[in-house]
């Protein structure tokens, strides 16, 4: 049986997780690479992409995160603070993969695009290999953002 206490520490706390979750605001998209959906992250803010995907301990094989810029320009990546290992492609403005590169965790090697470009996209480690996906192929943004 509940106390009224119980009942109320409960009540609590699952509204404190619930906002927690919501903390971070990061609108989800779905991706396609190749006929192979993913849900990223979508981060647009300087203060979004500057945080990226630090701190996390764990990426399912389908997600990842999208970093949008309003203009295209020479795009640099480190892993400061990420302990999950990544491949990042560097996209053009409709979606082209212009560039793929893997990064080891917690490194602070400064990642550069080759070309301009409009986004990155960070997938677990070897994820666009898995699909097949090289230089040349397209990234089909399923949703606006």
């Amino acid at each position: 049986m509940w106390s009224k206490r119980g009942i109320y520490v409960s009540i609590f706390f699952s509204v404190v997780i619930t906002l927690f979750s919501c903390a971070k605001g990061l609108e989800v998209i779905p991706v396609e690479i190749k006929g192979h959906r993913f849900l990223v992250e979508v981060a647009k803010t300087p203060k979004q992409r500057e945080r990226g995907l630090m701190y996390r301990k764990h990426l399912d094989s389908n997600r990842g995160m999208l970093f949008v810029f309003d203009r295209d320009e020479r795009l640099t990546f480190w892993m400061k603070n990420t302990y999950i290992p990544l491949s990042i492609a560097f996209l053009s403005e409709d979606g082209k993969i212009l560039q793929i590169e893997n990064m080891k965790p917690l490194s602070e090697k400064i990642i550069e695009s080759r070309h301009y470009a409009r986004y990155a996209l960070e997938l677990a480690q070897g994820s666009f290999k898995r699909v097949g996906a090289k230089v040349g192929d397209y990234v089909r943004f399923l949703k606006n953002f």
